[in-house]
């Protein structure tokens, strides 16, 4: 069962390189240049907020519940189409979050959540009950691996997308952000998933430690992660981006068991590419 209430694969984009770019009509305007990350992105230091504050649990392992609002939560936040802006109630799609980047202008989402450049999208950090406090955030270049939009290989089911500035603002100087980390070893700490289950609008964490579905795939056991939950991140104690649901079947096929992609070599690539352009 995919965690997406519509499927988003209508089309295949030209691929440029390892990665696929899919350029919207809106440009997205210059955000005020940060630092560079030094080093591979496992070592990417983050510049907001204390490590561990990305949504500690506050229920037991593997039970899943609701998710306090707060700075540190409300980089997690919901998808809508675009002509839900004025109109969020019940619209949200899937589930994205802000990513460090030199232009904080990052989400990290799944594939399958934004591969139709037909569609434009829009990001809610913190979205709760129809409002959003943060502000609404148009999507701009999305980056997506070839692997999915040449055969929706569920090994590539993984996007970045950057979000245009607002008033002089990137969204990660509003929200904050968690570093986005490659090459842990899946299972050598629990990991919080916060995400937007689509008959809910609120979000719903589970905290849990996964475990290996196979060599490129991560699963883990937290109840309720239905329909909107793609997307969501995996975050350890120390605020770092693990995972990223779907994957396998889109996610998962129950509502109890989630998949993420193995953050690799793939992931490093196009967190790179999606961290390169001016």
């Amino acid at each position: 069962m995919e965690r997406i209430s519509r499927i988003l694969v209508t089309s295949r984009p030209a691929l440029l390189g390892a990665v696929a770019m899919l350029t919207l009509t809106s440009s997205v305007a210059a955000a005020e240049l940060r630092p560079e990350p030094s080093g591979p992105v496992s070592q990417v230091a983050r510049t907001a907020g204390p490590a561990g504050q990305a949504g500690p649990p506050t229920q037991a392992p593997g039970a899943t519940g609701d998710v306090v609002a707060n700075r540190q939560t409300a980089r997690v936040g919901a998808l809508f189409d675009a002509d839900r802006a004025d109109d969020l109630s019940g619209g949200h799609l899937c589930t994205a979050s802000v990513v460090h980047s030199p232009h904080g202008d990052l989400i990290a989402t799944a594939a399958h959540c934004v591969s139709d450049p037909d569609t434009d999208l829009v990001f809610v950090p913190g979205y709760r009950d129809g409002k959003a406090p943060y502000g609404v955030w148009k999507l701009g270049h999305r980056y997506l691996p070839a692997g999915w939009t040449k055969d929706e290989d569920e090994d590539s089911d993984l996007a970045f997308a950057t979000v245009d500035d607002q008033g002089g603002k990137a969204i990660e100087d509003v929200v904050g952000a968690n570093r986005f980390t490659t090459g842990t070893a899946t299972g050598a700490t629990a990991v919080t998933v916060i995400g937007y289950p689509d008959s809910r609008e609120t979000p719903i964490s589970c905290t849990n430690k996964p475990t290996a579905h196979s060599s490129t795939q991560q699963r883990i056991d937290c109840p309720a992660f239905t329909h909107g939950t793609s997307g969501s991140p995996w975050i350890n104690s120390e605020g770092q981006v693990v995972g990223v649901l779907g994957g396998y079947d889109e996610g998962g096929d129950t509502d109890d068991v989630s998949y993420s992609v193995t953050l690799g070599s793939l992931a490093a690539d196009l967190y790179k590419d999606a961290t390169s352009d001016p």
